[in-house]
């Protein structure tokens, strides 16, 4: 996984329901600049407002995850949201990664983020 293929797979699940480790709603749109090109920066909308998350913050979690590099054709298994990095938006991030197929988590939470419960 390249920082290149993890922007691609942001911009195609746009409009995805996804769901936090505690089993949250959420969905996001990346924002559009003036000229209407996309600008790296996600509308997290969920409840009553949107949050903002920059590019810089999945960039970081990324990085933490490839100091230590998975084994060739493994998922790296990170056990907690935080397991990202003491990250803004972290909460949302998590969910997005494994969906993307980029970590592995453990069953409890990937149930939550499925919308089942233990």
């Amino acid at each position: 996984m390249t920082e290149d293929a993890l922007w691609e797979c942001v911009i195609q699940f746009q409009q995805y329901l996804f769901q936090t480790a505690s089993g949250l709603p959420f969905h996001y749109e990346i924002k559009r600049g003036k000229s209407g090109k996309l600008n790296r920066e996600l509308l997290i909308d969920r409840r009553e407002g949107s949050k903002s998350l920059t590019w810089s913050s999945f960039r970081s979690a990324f990085f933490n995850l490839m100091q230590e590099p998975p084994e060739d054709g493994q998922r790296k298994y990170v056990n907690r949201p935080k397991g990202l990095g003491d990250i803004r938006g972290v909460s949302y991030i998590y969910p997005m990664f494994y969906r993307f197929g980029i970590i592995e988590v453990p069953e409890k939470y990937e149930l939550q983020m499925k919308g089942r419960q233990l």
